[in-house]
């Protein structure tokens, strides 16, 4: 169950790099903001995708690992 765990938050914490920056990422190419598009993207990126990825990730890394 330790391991299981160990594994599930490995993965999140690659899921959330890669949903922050990925999201961050998009948000800058997508966004029509002229005024703060890097904030926009900052902020979309760390609350938004970032922790949507995380979460996806965990699951999947824990069921993987049983």
């Amino acid at each position: 169950m330790l391991r299981s765990l160990a594994f599930g938050l490995a993965w999140a914490i690659a899921g959330y790099l890669i949903g922050a920056f990925g999201g961050g990422w998009l948000v800058t190419k997508l966004s029509s903001n002229m005024h703060d598009r890097t904030t926009e993207a900052a902020m979309t990126g760390a609350l938004i995708y970032g922790p949507a990825l995380a979460l996806v990730a965990f699951i999947v890394g824990f069921v993987r690992s049983r």
